[in-house]
Formats: structure tokens, sequence, C-alpha cells
């Protein structure tokens, strides 16, 4: 690879900001282009895990999102029924670098961090805009892309980095829409008490609720529920609904759902999935992140892959340079981790929506035995995973 490969990626979210700041550190000229007009980004909450923080370090921001974000030291996650009854404490693995276990932070705080980054290396970012046309067929050593501002220019390689109904991800796969999974999340940010410093899920009948610390003085809750597909509420009705949702709620969630109202900070999505298939790549376009898998919330994966995906994707491009053997070993090492993820994240999302009482008990009594179980035999999975050639 050359400091001459230009390389244009569509989407600022977390796996754009961060292909960019990867790839620019390899020396290439990268152009970055958004269709938001200024960088305006979900203020809710996210948590990331030690393998997601592990890549971000290797992005070059962990001090700062370490800074800005609130880290649970010892990775404890309290599991509770909705009344508040103790289930078990489930315990994450810190990372062999040293990244805490868990980390929460303001997804807003996270892309201004990256933002910055990426002003430091003086990507060129261009907002409100789009791409209105690529021409890349098969065997060429370059992709011509006509943009918004009615320039057409060429690149060594386009990366669709532009989420889960991602533009790109037509020209590699044709038509591959999203998947409704058949839950909404219900998402708020309020005032942290100063003895709430652990990541708290809350089992409910057909319903979880989840509480994490993403600063020393905020957190947020995040509740998924069964919703009816193509369900959509005005959002002026937001934290009514979602006070509604989990109304049976009790514990430590009941004085976060008490104060919801007209002047709370709520978010509303519905949850869906991509499992676009291999290859993620057609002539010099690759898709990355959402735009390619796009996974339930369920396993706190989805940014943790996304940047992986551009760390990942910079050492090979630095190591064998861009060309097709490159591009379709990048789909082939990381789609297996990506499809595990999803395929784990189902399940517990699964588990979280059983919708009788008898059931959801013994869900919870089984969960003493096994949940710190599962969780170990999912980061040696990951793990095993990421050790595989590629």
């Amino acid at each position: 690879m050359t400091a001459t490969n230009r390389v244009l990626i569509v989407g600022a979210g977390i796996a754009g900001c961060s292909a960019a700041i990867a790839l620019a550190d390899k020396g290439m000229h990268v152009m970055l282009i958004e269709k938001q007009a200024e960088w305006r980004f979900q203020s809710s909450g996210i948590f990331i895990y030690s393998n997601g923080l592990e890549a971000l370090r290797a992005v070059g921001v962990l001090p700062q999102i370490l800074d800005a974000g609130f880290g649970i030291a010892d990775g404890r996650n309290v599991y509770l029924d909705h009344h508040g009854v103790p289930i078990v404490d489930v315990f994450y693995p810190a990372s062999r670098g040293g990244a805490v276990p868990i980390l929460g932070i303001r997804r807003a705080q996270m892309h201004r961090i990256l933002a910055g980054r990426l002003d430091a290396l003086g990507v060129d970012i261009r907002l409100a805009t789009t791409m209105t046309a690529i021409h890349s067929p098969s065997g060429s050593d370059h992709a011509q892309v006509r943009l918004s501002d009615g320039s057409t220019q060429r690149f060594d390689l386009v990366v669709g980095a532009d989420g889960i109904r991602s533009q790109v991800r037509e020209t590699v796969t044709g038509p591959v829409a999203p998947r409704y999974t058949g839950f909404g999340v219900w998402r708020s940010v309020h005032d942290r008490p100063r003895m709430l410093d652990a990541k708290i899920m809350m089992m409910g009948v057909g319903k979880r609720l989840g509480i994490m610390p993403i600063s020393d003085d905020r957190l947020y809750i995040f509740g998924t529920v069964s919703e009816p597909a193509d369900r959509w509420y005005p959002r002026e009705t937001w934290p009514e609904r979602m006070r509604e949702r989990f109304a049976e709620f009790g514990g430590p969630a009941r004085q976060f759902l008490d104060q919801l109202s007209a002047d709370s900070e709520v978010l509303y999505t519905a949850v869906e999935e991509v499992q676009a298939p291999l290859p993620w790549h057609a002539g010099r376009v690759l898709l990355i992140g959402d735009a390619a898998h796009a996974s339930t919330p369920f396993m706190g994966q989805g940014g943790a892959m996304a940047v992986e995906d551009a760390v990942v994707l910079a050492e090979m491009l630095a190591a064998d340079g861009i060309g097709e053997q490159t591009l379709q070993a990048f789909g082939q090492r990381r789609y297996p981790m990506c499809r595990f993820v999803q395929d784990a994240s189902r399940k517990v999302g699964g588990a979280g929506a059983v919708e009788d009482a008898a059931s959801c008990a013994r869900r919870n009594t089984a969960m003493q035995a096994t949940a710190q179980q599962q969780v170990d035999a999912f980061y040696r999975e990951l793990d095993a995973l990421r050790a595989l050639p590629g």
C-alpha cells in the first residue's frame, strides 16, 4: 500500500469514523462523506466491553474515551428481576491489554472524540454530501464515484460504512433489506446517583431494562420490549410511552422511570438486523459495520464489531495492499465473528422476551448456575475467532 492510495468512506458513524482514522494512520488519503449537514448524533448511551475498548486503543482514542466515559473496573453486571430482587452478579473480563471490562459513554461524546482525531489527522471530511452514483466493475483497480456536489472522483477503494440502511450495500450484494426483530428499544438519560456504579440488568416478563453509568454524573437506562412491526410513536409521546412500557419495574429503575417527562431525553428505535452474505465487496467497493452485519443490542457488541472491522481492514490493507484477494480475505476473516455475535445476541434477546411468569422464574433460577459460564464461553469464542488465520 502506498501513500497515493485514495479511499472514500461513506458514512461518519462509529464504523466510518474509525475506518477513516485507522486508514489515515496507515498513510492513505481518506475522504469521509456524511449526509448530515453537521456533526449530530444520537445522545443516548452506549456500553463498550473490553474487546471494543482494545479496538479503540488501536484507533488511538482510548485515553479520551476512558476520560469521558464511566469504566466499571471489576466488570460487574448485577442481574435483578423486575421488582429489584437479586438474581446473580456476573463479571465481564478485562482485556489482555488492561482495558476495563465495561465502559459506558454518551454516543455523542464518543463521536466528538472520534471527530477530534479525524481533525488531528487532517482527514478530508465532507458533510451534507452523499454518493449519487458508483461504477466499479469486477476486476477494476478503482471505483468511479459521483457525489452530490456534482463532482466525479476516482478512488482506489470505497468503504460503505453507511449503516443499517446502507446505500452502498445494494451495489455490493443486491437488495438486502434490514430484518425487523420484533423488538423496540427505549433509552433515556438521567443524573447518576453516586452509589450507582455497576451495570444493572433487570429481567422482567417479556421485557429487559438496563441501567448503565455513562459519565461521573450521568447514566442511561435502556429497555427492550416486543413491539408490532412498523409501529412508530410521535416523538413528543416517547417519555410517556416509555414510562408505560416499563410501568411494572421497581427496584433501582423506579426512580428513573418516575422522572420521565416532556423535558426528558428519550429515544425510541426499532431493533433490526442485517446479514449481508459474503462476499462483502464487489470490485473496489467494500462493506463494514452495520452495513454488513447490524446486530441486535443484547450483547452490547455492535459498536465493538464496527471498530474491530476498521482496525482489521487497516492492518490487512497495510500488509497486503488493496486488491481482490485482500478484500475477499477481509470478509472471510470478519464474517465468522460477526455472525457469532449476531447469533449469540439474538439468543439472549429471546431469553429476555419470555412472556409468562413461570418460565421467567425458571429462567432466572437457571441464570444463577449458568450466566457466568455463558459470559466466559462467549469471550473465549471471541478470542478463538480472533486468533484464526486471516
